[in-house]
């Protein structure tokens, strides 16, 4: 009898060994900066770009578009983020962009708007050359805070992009003629020569399952 249990508690273990555990809800987040360095990013343009007390830092140095990218494409995933307008130049969060060859020139890819300085759009949607996408409601437009750290939450499935701005969901929006499905994520400091943003605890969860 202790032999036959035995050999099931062995048998067991080995079947275990085997079987990957199922991952739990909050596990399949992957962080895309280590709160170090740049390790995972490529900067595109001249601007600069630095890592101070634990955040991503973007510094407009002229008055030309400026760019940190994921080495990694994404199609479909949930990103999560924290960011701050130290400047008066708008930001944003590129996906599926792309770029003329060395150039910070995008040729693909719509944006998550950030605007803290005028309060205007932030959550919406921008870019592929159709300029606006979707607005956020009138209502929404006081939610970014102006000098303090805002939470994002950003959702791309297919052609439906959801935006959440501190706890508050700013659009759900299925877009109707795509042009964009796949490509890498980015950071923007808007051209003008006002930009110093701030972002950390950047997490993504893919949802391409690829």
């Amino acid at each position: 009898m202790k032999k036959t249990i035995v050999l099931f508690l062995f048998a067991a273990a080995a079947f275990a060994q085997r079987t990957p555990r199922p991952v739990l809800p909050g596990e399949d987040w992957v962080q895309l900066f280590n709160g170090k360095d740049l390790s995972g990013w490529v900067e595109i343009g001249k601007e600069k770009w630095t890592v101070e007390n634990g955040a991503i830092r973007g510094q407009a140095i002229s008055k030309a578009y400026g760019y940190l990218q994921t080495e990694k494409s994404y199609k479909d995933f949930e990103l999560a983020l924290q960011f701050k307008c130290q400047g008066s130049g708008n930001s944003g969060v590129f996906f599926h962009v792309g770029f003329k060859p060395g150039t910070p020139d995008v040729s693909q890819g719509l944006q998550f708007e950030i605007d803290c300085a005028l309060g205007r759009h932030t959550g919406g949607v921008y870019g592929d050359g159709r300029q606006w996408i979707v607005w956020p409601a009138p209502e929404n437009e006081i939610v970014v805070r102006r000098g303090a750290w805002n939470e994002y939450l950003l959702k791309v499935q297919g052609n439906r992009y959801i935006s959440r701005l501190n706890g508050v969901q700013m659009i759900d929006f299925t877009d109707p003629q795509p042009k964009s499905f796949d490509g890498p994520i980015a950071l923007q400091l808007h051209s003008g020569g006002e930009g110093d943003m701030m972002f950390r605890e950047i997490y993504i969860r893919d949802l391409s399952k690829r």
